[in-house]
């Protein structure tokens, strides 16, 4: 008798589908999205099969493959049904969720209300939107490096309570440290004197909201973004205060915009701590302010990581590089000493 152990038996799981067109969007064009899931959990030897007449998908595969790729298509399926656009990107979003918990389909995974729903796309995302839709946080932390989405989600998360009634303004500040603050020399009204600093901003309440509601609501001063400066000898009440580029802002600075919640406000501060502005020997308030509150109840952090960076997949690479460089400059510097 063979003593050489028995293969694994192959697991197979059934994805039942809503509709024909829910179908065509899960396979994708000439079913590539089924081949980016086979790729995904290859050495499980996963396979995919559409049953187009039964209305279903099959999935095979042996060990633990075949149920995390049923999982991540039934994750895809429920952002699709939430409003996502039926890409590759959500696609690896899901699979991204699914990695760390079957429970993609959690409410905190979205933020709805919008032009269009806005979802997380990575584990570290999902937990800092999580934070953000928690009202027993009043000030929450997001840094990150560049392309974590930690503004982009906290814009999100501040007009879906704006247009929810929640808050009656959204306010976003942040240093216009190019300019020393100083903008007096700028031609212009103190709006077109800004602007350049806020495009960013702009650019993201623009697509959560429509251009022609976002300057309805500018109107209405229901929107406001402003330098930093800006912020001193004002109480901000029943608003969602956004401190952009934070890690700019100097400790009295962060200091004077910390203090600046009123009743029924909430504050988030984003930043990358690794790229401040500031002249040499000026601290930046970011990461004292994260040291110094960091157990005070009330205060939420998240610190995202080039992991969560859903821009081209070469800014991942990028950063990567620069951290590996910057802990090489590190190491020769004490290796001389």
């Amino acid at each position: 008798m063979s003593t050489k152990p028995k293969s694994p038996r192959a697991n197979k799981f059934v994805v039942p589908v809503a509709s024909q067109q829910m179908l065509r969007d899960l396979c994708g064009p000439a079913h590539v999205h089924l081949q980016m899931l086979e790729q995904a959990f290859a050495d499980d030897g996963v396979r995919i099969d559409s049953q187009g007449q039964s209305g279903e998908i099959v999935v095979t595969g042996e060990g633990d493959g075949a149920r995390r790729a049923a999982e991540a298509l039934k994750a895809f399926a429920r952002r699709i049904a939430n409003g996502a656009e039926a890409t590759a990107a959500e696609l690896e979003a899901a699979i991204r969720l699914t990695a760390v918990s079957d429970s993609a389909g959690a409410a905190a995974d979205a933020v709805m209300g919008l032009r269009k729903p806005v979802m997380a796309q990575t584990p570290g995302q999902r937990s800092y939107l999580e934070k953000l839709q928690r009202d027993d946080f009043g000030l929450i932390f997001g840094v990150g490096p560049a392309g974590t989405g930690k503004t982009y989600l906290a814009v999100a998360v501040g007009a879906a309570e704006l247009k929810a009634g929640k808050r009656e303004r959204l306010v976003v500040a942040r240093p216009a440290v190019e300019a020393g603050e100083k903008l007096g020399f700028l031609p212009g009204a103190l709006e077109e004197k800004v602007d350049p600093y806020m495009l960013p901003i702009w650019d993201a309440l623009n697509e959560c909201l429509g251009a022609q509601e976002v300057d309805r609501r500018k109107e209405r001063k229901e929107i406001e973004v402003a330098p930093l400066a800006f912020m001193r000898g004002r109480t901000l009440k029943n608003a969602f205060v956004i401190i952009d580029e934070a890690q700019n802002a100097t400790v009295p600075q962060m200091k004077m915009v910390l203090t600046r919640l009123g009743r029924g406000s909430r504050m988030v501060v984003t930043g990358d701590p690794s790229q401040t502005d500031l002249p040499n020997g000026v601290k930046s308030g970011l990461g004292h302010a994260m040291s110094i509150l960091r157990d005070v109840k009330g205060v939420a952090i998240e610190e995202l990581t080039r992991a969560d960076v859903v821009r081209h997949e070469l800014v991942g690479r990028i950063i990567e590089a620069y951290d590996n460089d910057a802990s090489g400059t590190a190491s020769k510097g004490a290796s001389r000493k």
